[in-house]
């Protein structure tokens, strides 16, 4: 019903001057999907006031509600085109009236929960990036077309935004840090296996993929659930933090899309806070994260951790370990570099890891499996407050090579969900135990006993070596042809 409206809006940010990547393009669609549902939204909640007889008060002032700047309509239903704003005056408004407006509602805001903490948080930093008028009055008659009422038309709105993820993520370097293959997520929200009462976090929320299906899997029985429980996740269950400006509007849009109201995601750096300030009443019943790899984190937010590292996933891992409440699980994505590095940092977190919690399963993923990123991973599942007696490792074999064109799919993760639940040994399956771990470096490397191992490279020095002799003895056989000639 609504991938056209969606095909009809990428079609006109293509022809704005000032969109010019697939990143802009969920960018400038989310700020707008976000204040079409904010409108309905408020209608819903002013309707719901009325039949208590109560009145209802607006978040937003008159004068930058949706039906009076984007779309006012007539007493015909149909947008009054004398009063609606375009071209050069509509981009005006925008830009110099409504989100400087919009900036600084989060003052208004009594906690981060708060409605008004995220129309704050995504308009203080985000842009309005279309510069003509005439294609963002477009846009906006297109995404007056969509409406947010019912779970059905919910649930295809966040199939199409997921897919406008999905092609971010492939656009190149910068993309793929917004987009963990939904494939992947899925799996591992099927092992952590999150109840209701429980609470899930993710510290690196991104576009909040971890968030949005454990929240599809907790509540597809929805049926049998009491309003207690419904209510229970709507408000207490999923909670995450995001440093970026453009993945904290596309996480919280996408959680409103399907189907959490008001997201618990705070627009923080995770990193600058002091993991030895964590206390209880911060700690999680379940952590699903794919923290960003590869980056520098300075020496002043190193200070924050235990263990001084300037990679990014490690300082992360560390607060997910302290976030995690004692019996709590965790599923988190990481570079596989981080199983065998030989430096300081990486073998006290290795040591630190396996003394602290029971690291039962490590799933090794196949090159391709992130597009774009270049490197393996691994997905590291484990318990804490126990230590480490014996790991699971699953090497997935997807019988191809991963790609744009050959995705990661559901049933390729289908045999590593059954297995893991009674960690058999098999081809592509095999046990350790922590006896046999080295206790000096903690080296994890992912070894399969079962596939006979190659030859070892050979050191420079011995491939000159054979070569020089091979040189020598061609030489010794082309003088004694030139002797019998």
């Amino acid at each position: 019903m609504f991938e056209q409206t969606f095909k009809n809006i990428d079609d006109i940010l293509y022809k704005d001057a000032g969109a010019d990547s697939e990143l802009d393009y969920i960018g400038q669609t989310s700020w707008i999907l976000f204040l079409r549902y904010l409108d309905e939204l408020e209608l819903d909640k002013k309707d719901e006031e009325e039949l208590k007889g109560q009145k209802y008060s607006f978040i937003l002032d008159e004068e930058y509600r949706w039906a009076n700047w984007a779309m006012p309509k007539g007493t015909d239903g149909k947008i009054d085109h004398h009063q609606a704003m375009t071209g050069p005056d509509l981009v005006q408004f925008v830009d110099l009236k409504l989100f400087p407006y919009l900036s600084n509602i989060h003052e208004k805001a009594d906690s981060p929960s708060t409605i008004e903490y995220k129309i704050g948080e995504i308009f203080s930093e985000l842009k309005n990036k279309i510069q003509s008028g005439y294609n963002l009055r477009e846009i906006i008659e297109f995404a007056d077309a969509l409406v947010f009422h019912s779970s059905k038309e919910k649930h295809e709105l966040s199939h199409l935004y997921e897919a406008k993820i999905k092609n971010m993520g492939n656009a190149g370097r910068n993309g793929g840090q917004y987009y963990t293959p939904r494939p992947l997520i899925r799996a591992i929200v099927n092992v952590v296996n999150p109840q209701i009462g429980e609470t899930v976090y993710d510290g690196a929320v991104g576009s909040a993929g971890f968030l949005c299906e454990s929240y599809a899997q907790m509540s597809q029985d929805r049926e049998h659930l009491s309003t207690t429980d419904l209510k229970t996740l709507q408000e207490t269950t999923f909670y995450g933090k995001e440093k970026k400006s453009l993945a904290y509007i596309i996480g919280v849009m996408n959680m409103i899309l399907h189907g959490i109201e008001a997201p618990n995601i705070i627009h923080t750096n995770t990193l600058s806070e002091n993991i030895r300030d964590i206390q209880e009443k911060d700690r999680h019943h379940v952590i699903l994260a794919n923290p960003p790899f590869g980056g520098k984190e300075r020496k002043e937010v190193q200070q924050n951790f235990d263990i001084k590292t300037g990679e990014t996933a490690f300082l992360f891992l560390q607060h997910f370990i302290k976030s995690l409440k004692a019996g709590g699980r965790a599923g988190i994505v990481i570079k596989n570099t981080f199983l065998s590095n030989t430096d300081n940092a990486s073998t006290s977190l290795r040591k630190h890891l396996l003394e602290t919690c029971t690291l039962h399963s490590i799933l090794d993923m196949p090159q391709g499996t992130f597009l774009g990123a270049g490197v393996k991973t691994v997905v590291l599942f484990f318990n804490k407050g126990e230590p480490t007696k014996n790991i699971w490792y699953y090497q997935l074999d997807a019988g191809r090579n991963l790609g744009k064109t050959n995705p990661l799919n559901d049933k390729d993760m289908a045999e590593f969900i059954d297995l893991q639940k009674t960690h058999p040994e098999g081809e592509n399956s095999w046990m350790v135990n922590m006896t046999d771990v080295n206790t000096k470096t903690f080296d994890l490397s992912v070894k399969n006993p079962n596939i006979p191992e190659e030859a070892p490279l050979r050191s420079p020095e011995e491939i000159l070596t054979e070569m020089e002799t091979l040189y020598s003895e061609t030489k010794d056989i082309l003088g004694s042809i030139k002797e019998l000639i």
